[in-house]
């Protein structure tokens, strides 16, 4: 009966250690595999923040160009403020000296003071800006506005 009994409980021993092969076979499995989406989790890490360096120096590429556009912009602008105040000092001698009346016609002088009404008489207001550009969205979009912040990496 002992012999009987040793058999069986190294039968019941035998089939644990099969099992515990089997987990452990699971085990170094799921390691393994484990293993493999580390690495391919570290590429993928590695090609995202090559993309976001090549983006952000694109971002600072457009920032720059749209700083050299903005004071391409006021320097034309002063430039035509400039421009717009002769010409308004060349009608406006032209209407005022007494050999200009002469030299000018009655349709000549009409033309002269209606085109002035229009155009030199809105160009001459302080702070106006071209009307070819809204910058009504100027403050949304700002290039000081857009910022990267690392620390938020940390998280």
């Amino acid at each position: 009966e002992r012999a009987l009994q040793l058999l069986e409980l190294s039968g019941s021993v035998e089939e644990d250690y099969i099992q515990i092969a089997q987990c452990f076979e699971a085990t170094r499995q799921r390691c393994r595999r484990l293993e493999q989406d580390g690495r391919q989790a570290r590429e993928q890490l590695a090609r995202v923040e090559a993309e976001r360096a090549a983006l952000e120096v694109k971002l600072k590429h457009a920032r720059n160009q749209v700083e050299v556009e903005m004071k391409k912009r006021h320097r034309a602008e002063a430039e035509l403020e400039k421009q717009e105040r002769k010409l308004q000092l060349v009608f406006e001698s032209l209407m005022r000296e007494p050999w200009g009346s002469g030299v000018l016609s009655g349709e000549q002088r009409s033309m002269l003071s209606t085109l002035a009404g229009r155009r030199l008489g809105a160009a001459l207001v302080p702070g106006r800006r071209s009307s070819a550009v809204d910058e009504s969205c100027q403050s949304l979009l700002s290039h000081s506005d857009i910022s990267y912040d690392r620390t938020e990496d940390d998280v």
